[in-house]
């Protein structure tokens, strides 16, 4: 990690609580402490986050046997051995992230790799991002490239995932095509330790969202989708028998995958 990146280790992180859970190592204290309390309260959090890793890896395969060989993945967290450049050697690929701890293992976890590039981003300000002079460089004038938006959407409001899809759509030249995520529940419903689980990111600054369906097929306009629609990441990934009601915390969740093309 970089010397000049400053950051207070006893504050847990949105990213690293991801990365603990996921069985990484690049996590501090009070990340862990935060990650176990959080499944405690919501014991599914385990299982849903590790499906949120596969459909990732079983985007970046399907996208892969389509002909892409150049990604774009906002808000990445950390490249670990299951991401996207370690799975495709030979495809061009660009991580984002805007936290600095985040940013600085990943530099370093990447190397001189010349296909990778790892960028201090905000999604939420994804017009600097895709007009960074890297952009252009790595997928020249034609930005026909998979477009990765995994496990993100909970920690925008809609205004900010209907600003980043119409941006992201004005960007990419036809043929592009997003992998998405989408982690939903049912309209209203609410216990008092999902309470919690919400309360936990809040207190991390980073505030926690669930969609419905419906809200969902609105908010990835103008982007299509295509043929296969919105499926249960347990379909996509062929696990449909173990996912439980019980996962499901008595307020419907469900996580959902898309592929969408312009």
């Amino acid at each position: 990690m970089s010397e000049t990146t400053i950051v207070d280790i006893n504050i847990p992180n949105a990213g690293r609580v991801y990365d603990y859970v996921l069985g990484g190592s690049h996590n501090f204290e009070s990340d862990r402490q935060a990650a176990e309390y959080m499944i405690s309260l919501v014991p599914s959090t385990r299982k849903w986050v590790r499906m949120l890793r596969m459909f990732l890896n079983e985007a970046t395969h399907r996208l892969s046997e389509e002909g892409f060989e150049q990604f774009l993945d906002l808000a990445s967290g950390l490249p670990t051995a299951d991401h996207i450049h370690q799975l495709l050697p030979n495809a061009s690929v660009v991580y984002t992230d805007n936290d600095p701890v985040t940013v600085a293992y990943s530099q370093e976890l990447i190397g001189d790799n010349e296909k990778v590039r790892y960028l201090d981003g905000d999604i939420r300000n994804v017009a600097a991002i895709l007009n960074s002079p890297t952009m252009d460089e790595f997928f020249g004038a034609d930005h026909k490239v998979a477009i990765g938006f995994n496990a993100v959407t909970c920690f925008l409001s809609h205004e900010e995932i209907k600003h980043i899809m119409s941006t992201l759509y004005e960007w990419a030249a036809p043929g592009s095509k997003v992998f998405a995520s989408l982690e939903t529940k049912l309209p209203d419903a609410m216990t008092p330790k999902m309470q919690q689980f919400v309360d936990m990111f809040d207190q991390m600054g980073s505030p926690y969202h669930f969609l419905t369906l419906e809200e969902c097929r609105e908010l990835i306009k103008p982007w299509q989708l295509d043929e296969q629609g919105f499926r249960p990441l347990s379909e996509w990934l062929g696990i449909q028998d173990q996912i439980t009601e019980e996962d499901r915390e008595d307020v419907g969740l469900e996580f959902y995958g898309v592929f969408l093309v312009k």
